[in-house]
Parts: C-alpha cells; sequence; structure tokens
C-alpha cells in the first residue's frame, strides 16, 4: 500500500534521553527533538509525529536501534511500524553521508530516518506477536538464562572442588543434575571441608538428606555417602582447605539462588505456553516438550507475515547451509549470522527427536552413514528439515505426522 505522506522518523536512543529526527522523501530534515526518557517525554515524540501527519490509518514508520524497552512499547501501538536496526548496519549506513567519520546523536538519529527513506525495503518491521507471545517470549528467554547462569556457576563449583575436594565430585557422581541436586548442596553446606566430611555419621548423612527434600533410599545413601567421604583422598593444608571451604559457601549461596530461579521460572512458562494457541502443533513433533517449544515460539513467534517462506526461517535458525562463491571457488559453510537462542534449540531438538521418532532416527543415520556427515551436522540438517516442517504446519494449522514427515524413513525403519 502506498502511503500518501512519505515521512520517516529516526530516533538515536540512549538510558536517558533520546534524539529524534523527521525527514520527507526528498531526504530534507523536517524537524528534530531532543526528548527525555518518561512520560512526558514519549508524548513529545507522539505529538510531533502527530504534527506531521502521522494517523491511525498513515503511520510514520520509525527506525531505532534496538527492539525493546518502553520507547519501543510506546512506538508500537495501533498499526505504526517500527524497524530495529542493527547498530552495525547504521554504522555504515553514517560512512555514506560523511566521510570525515564524524558522529553525532543528532545525526546519527537523521541516519536512522534516511535508512528508511532509501532502504526500507531492504529492512523487516518488528514483527506484529500477540501479546501472549511476548509474555511466553519473555518468560522462555529468562528460564533459558537462568539455566546457563546455573550451569555457570555450577561449572565454577566443579572446578573449584577438583583443586581440594574431589570426595564431593566422587559423590555427586551418583545423581543425576549432579551438583546442581538440592542433596549435593546441603551436604556440602554441612560439611565444607573435606576433613569435616569425613566425621560426618549416618545419622547427620541421613538428616542433611532429609532436608534436601530426600524421601526414598535415605539410609543407603547416607551409607554411600559415609563411604565416599571417609576414603583415601589427598588434601590440602588445613588453613588453605579453611579458605577454600568458605569459597565453596559463597558459592553455594549463588548455585541455589540460580536454582531456584531456574525452577521457578520453568513453572511459570508451563502455566503460559500451554494457553497459546500454537502450543498444540508445538508439541505434536518429536523431541518438543514445553520449555523447548516454549522456547521455539519465543523466537519465531506468533506473526505469520514475519517469514516470507521455510527458507527465511531456516536461515534466522541457522540450520541452512551458506554458500560463498567467487570465481572458480565455491564453498558451503554453516552460518555464523542466526539467532543464537533459536540455533541452541535446535540442537537439543534433535537430539531429542532422535530417540522419539523413528523416521528422525533413520534421517539421521541417512546423515552419518551416506554423506559421512559429523554428528554436529547430521543433527543440524535434521533441524533444518524439522523446522520447515513446523512452518508448514503453523501456516496450515497442522499437527505433525510421523508418515508425512519421513515417508521414506518411516517404512525403512518398519
Amino acid at each position: 500500500m502506498r502511503r500518501e505522506n512519505l515521512i520517516y522518523c529516526g530516533i538515536d536512543w540512549a538510558e536517558k534521553t533520546h534524539d529524534v529526527a523527521l525527514v520527507d522523501d526528498t531526504g530534507q530534515l523536517l524537524a528534530k527533538r531532543h526528548i527525555t526518557d518518561d512520560a512526558s517525554g514519549y508524548k513529545i515524540l507522539v505529538d510531533l509525529l502527530a504534527e506531521y501527519g502521522d494517523t491511525e490509518e498513515n503511520p510514520i514508520p520509525v527506525a531505532i536501534e534496538t527492539s525493546r524497552g518502553l520507547l519501543v512499547a510506546v512506538l508500537r501501538t495501533g498499526k505504526r511500524q517500527v524497524f530495529a536496526i542493527n547498530p552495525m548496519a547504521a554504522a555504515r549506513y553514517r560512512d555514506r553521508h560523511s566521510v570525515s567519520r564524524k558522529k553525532s546523536d543528532p545525526g546519527d538519529a537523521l541516519v536512522l530516518a534516511n535508512i528508511l527513506r532509501t532502504d526500507m525495503h531492504a529492512h523487516r518491521p518488528l514483527p506484529n506477536d500477540s501479546d501472549l507471545a511476548q509474555a511466553v517470549a519473555v518468560l522462555a528467554r529468562a528460564q533459558q538464562d537462568a539455566t546457563w547462569n546455573r550451569q555457570q556457576i555450577a561449572n565454577q563449583l566443579r572446578s573449584l572442588l577438583r583443586e581440594y575436594y574431589p570426595s564431593a565430585l566422587a559423590a555427586a557422581d551418583g545423581w543425576k543434575n549432579g551438583l546442581c541436586r538440592p542433596e549435593v548442596r546441603e551436604v556440602l553446606r554441612s560439611a565444607p571441608p573435606p576433613t569435616r566430611a569425613a566425621r560426618l555419621t549416618r545419622t547427620q548423612l541421613q538428616a542433611a538428606l532429609k532436608r534436601a527434600g530426600r524421601q526414598r533410599g535415605v539410609e543407603a545413601e547416607a551409607e554411600r555417602l559415609r563411604d565416599v567421604f571417609r576414603a583415601d583422598w589427598a588434601h590440602q593444608p588445613l588453613p588453605v582447605e579453611n579458605a577454600l571451604g568458605k569459597q565453596i559457601l559463597a558459592l553455594l549461596i549463588q548455585l541455589e539462588a540460580a536454582c531456584t530461579a531456574a525452577d521457578d521460572l520453568a513453572e511459570a512458562v508451563e502455566g503460559a505456553f500451554p494457553q497459546h494457541p500454537d502450543a498444540e502443533t508445538i508439541l505434536s513433533f518429536p523431541g518438543l516438550g514445553v520449555q523447548l517449544g516454549a522456547r521455539v515460539l519465543a523466537e519465531i513467534g506468533d506473526d505469520r507475515n514475519r517469514f516470507a517462506d521455510a527458507r527465511s526461517l531456516k536461515a534466522y535458525a541457522g540450520s541452512s547451509p551458506i554458500t560463498r562463491a567467487s570465481g572458480k571457488k565455491s564453498s558451503i559453510t554453516r552460518r555464523w549470522v542466526k539467532n543464537d537462542r533459536l540455533n541452541h534449540v535446535g540442537y537439543l531438538w534433535a537430539f531429542s527427536a532422535i530417540t522419539a521418532s523413528p523416521g528422525a532416527k533413520a534421517h539421521y543415520r541417512h546423515r552419518r552413514d551416506e554423506h559421512s556427515d559429523w554428528h554436529a551436522a547430521a543433527q543440524r540438517n535434521l533441524f533444518n528439515r524439522m523446522i520447515g516442517q513446523l512452518y508448514h504446519c503453523l501456516q496450515h494449522r497442522k499437527l505433525f505426522d510421523e508418515n508425512t514427515a519421513f515417508p521414506v524413513h518411516v517404512a525403512v525403519a518398519a
């Protein structure tokens, strides 16, 4: 649809203030403002846009270097298109207008407005996701961050235990999730140095396990821990051992908070994600549970016009290869510019689908045996195929069907 008033807005945002520039289709600067990051500043911006013809039917497009925040939320009210321009791309556009490499905030706002004036067709506006999809995205990304943070702290704890407390690592090896389990944290709090752990009695170990919430096999587990801690282990000097014990207690506090945050956010995701209309379709795919499914929805959204086709979604996820050709040279490599969160989910999804779907397992084995792919490459190829199928199912409101998704592989597996 052709716009009646060809006016474009660019906003150079900052923490406390923002610079606004309006240009027409000839590149002439119509207005510029310096607004504050509060309700009064937002009102000045909205009034400025309205003064130059911004209406519900004919909104002025806006370019800004972020996709988040209250300012973006205000701008996205109604039908207005908001373009989140990558700061690196904006810097390249800046060089087109000045060779002296000068830079200023009002100048950057003008550059952003001119990006829409000359190359709006080359950029995509922010997707028009529903409020529920945006809420799921907030929870899913926060839970993913909390999971990564929990693992990072657990790795720090493991590295420290290797220096002076190998018996604790041996005790945790028998448990799923290792150092992140509440039993391990409770036992380490009871005896930070290994010399104190060696003096723990069966009763004290049983009490620690019960405080951690364990209800079955308490006596047998306490006996196992007692044997592990009283085995022959090398030790640091006692003052060093006690000092490292203090450091362990500090890390345990951080790990406890990270585990609680990850569990609470996972519970919130389990309450919000099933309410979304796309949840049934996403959960019908093998290998996708509530947490992974919510992360997929968080990254692709529910705006059906966001991706032109399945190839666009595959490129966005980083699953499709990229070809570089020049003259007689040609190479096919993996994508490095991608949505890292969705790409991370893809490997977990493909790994789980191999055991949950006979067709996915046959496809994976075919890539390994016939194409000599490495494990990661075969998983990426499987993810590439399944995310294309997900795009089709979401567009046509269909559920995953094994026979349709892997017809040849299902027959061979049978």
